[in-house]
């Protein structure tokens, strides 16, 4: 069947999404938690598996961040067994999909069972074309920017361009980032690379956020007026 999430002219190449909501999602219905997150990662296979069609080419989404840890250790336990099975089922998924699957942030504070099922997940979707898919785990931003700085000062000749690559590596700058659940703020997630991302910020919780959601989104994004620091053609040379 033919997609109706037909792309756009002027889609976003990367676009990053914070799942926002999942808690609220749940405790409003009487429920833990962790069911919200649960809802929440099923609707997740279906964005990765839309973004594609709609002009995606990278996708990098904050699943954990470096603050995370602060919240009850029940509610940590039960998102990291919840990210094994995850990265363990969807393997061959990505690898049937042609998609490419690969994880950033910090790996020294996450569980070692954890670690190894990325690293299986990175070797059997390395391949992949279709999509890239990038998931933030124990992820900050300021620590992402502060690491990259002191490795670029230690190189002989340190340059600017190099420093931009060694924070955002090949996935370069997000074109649009996507919060649900209401919240206006990024949060400590890839302020680098969201120079100048265009933001689009949704009260839809993210388990309750579609397909048709994300291709809002990227509709939105089509209307925006990119400059970067420039202005309109319809102004050069005019004293403005």
């Amino acid at each position: 069947m033919q997609s109706t999430l037909a792309p756009r002219a002027t889609a976003p190449r990367h676009v990053a999404i914070i799942m926002d909501g999942n808690g609220r999602w749940a405790t409003r219905r009487g429920l833990p938690r962790v069911a919200g997150h649960r809802a929440g990662a099923a609707v997740l296979r279906r964005i990765v598996e839309a973004a594609p069609d709609l002009g995606i080419r990278v996708l990098t989404l904050f699943a954990f961040s470096a603050d995370n840890w602060k919240r009850p250790p029940a509610e940590v336990d039960a998102l990291m067994r919840l990210l094994r099975l995850k990265l363990e089922s969807q393997a061959r998924r990505c690898i049937e999909s042609g998609m490419r699957l690969s994880v950033i942030g910090r790996r020294d504070r996450l569980p070692r069972a954890i670690v190894h099922a990325i690293e299986r997940v990175e070797r059997a979707t390395d391949d992949g074309a279709r999509l890239h898919v990038r998931v933030a785990l124990d992820y900050s931003a300021r620590e992402a920017i502060a690491a990259a700085a002191l490795l670029w000062a230690a190189t002989p000749s340190p340059a600017p361009d190099d420093l931009a690559r060694t924070i955002s590596d090949a996935a370069g700058d997000v074109d649009l980032l996507v919060r649900t659940g209401g919240e206006q703020r990024l949060s400590d997630f890839l302020l680098w690379e969201c120079a100048y991302a265009e933001l689009y910020f949704t009260a839809r919780m993210w388990p309750d956020f579609t397909t048709h959601d994300l291709a809002a989104a990227v509709a939105a994004f089509g209307r925006r007026e990119r400059r970067f620091g420039t202005v309109p053609d319809a102004h050069v040379g005019g004293a403005r």
